[in-house]
């Protein structure tokens, strides 16, 4: 499985969203994780260094990749469960090599103005890596939005112009909170520092609705048919044509 945390707008949370949907992914879906630094800012290095640094933390491999990256991800999903790739807030090669080969991409959009101006571009990227990988299912997601009531119908004007293209949206937000910057800083996941807390509620409804399951054991679970799949070979023949599509 490959997931790509991308998009066209900077300062959105994709690198805080890739660092918890991969501890997600490690610490309650039992997968095994590596992540994809795509962002000369190395902010998941970053994060994965103060991570390591810290022995009471399980440990999250993080390599950094630019360019034309596809042929390295078909061969780190070879040997992990699930590869999380944080590619930076452009439109780039990176971005559009991931996504030729991702199964999941996820598209953060703050509700701001700014922001959903690139809901277009990201439309027609989308539409024309489809036409290669067409198993890939996209999805915005609104990010860092506002706690007052009052401002409950940006959130839903936000998702409504999403819903204009042809992307699905994600019902499953993150709200502006203290501990996602926190928890960044630190090496760490809101799951980590307050599990029973909102925001890691929040993340656990993003990685399950994005995976279409219910909870971390259903995601469990079908990835342990992945690997009983893929062991039997029935996936053999797919994944190397992959391989010569990209060579």
């Amino acid at each position: 499985m490959i997931i790509l945390v991308g998009g066209e707008k900077g300062g959105s949370g994709k690198s805080c969203l890739a660092q918890n949907l991969a501890v997600f992914m490690t610490k309650e879906a039992g997968a095994s994780v590596i992540m994809v630094d795509c962002d000369p800012q190395r902010t998941t290095s970053d994060w994965i260094q103060a991570r390591n640094n810290n022995e009471d933390l399980p440990g999250i491999n993080c390599v950094q990749l630019y360019g034309k990256i596809r042929n390295d991800l078909l061969s780190l999903e070879q040997h992990y469960d699930c590869v999380i790739v944080d590619c930076g807030g452009q439109d780039n090669l990176a971005l559009r090599a991931t996504m030729s080969v991702a199964s999941h991409v996820l598209m953060p959009l703050r509700p701001k103005r700014r922001d959903l101006k690139t809901v277009s571009h990201m439309d027609d990227v989308i539409a024309t890596c489809l036409m290669i990988n067409p198993k890939m299912k996209a999805s915005f997601v609104i990010t860092q939005c506002p706690n007052l009531p009052s401002q409950a119908n940006r959130i839903l004007e936000a998702k409504e112009v999403c819903r204009t293209y042809d992307i699905n949206v994600l019902d499953a937000i993150t709200y502006a909170r203290n501990i996602y910057d926190d928890s960044e800083e630190s090496g760490m996941s809101v799951m980590e520092i307050d599990p029973r807390g909102k925001a890691a509620a929040e993340i656990r409804a993003i990685a399950c609705e994005a995976m279409g399951v219910d909870n971390a054991e259903a995601l469990k679970s079908k990835l342990g048919k992945v690997k009983l799949e893929e062991a039997g070979g029935q996936h053999g023949s797919g994944r190397s044509q992959e391989k010569r599509f990209a060579s």
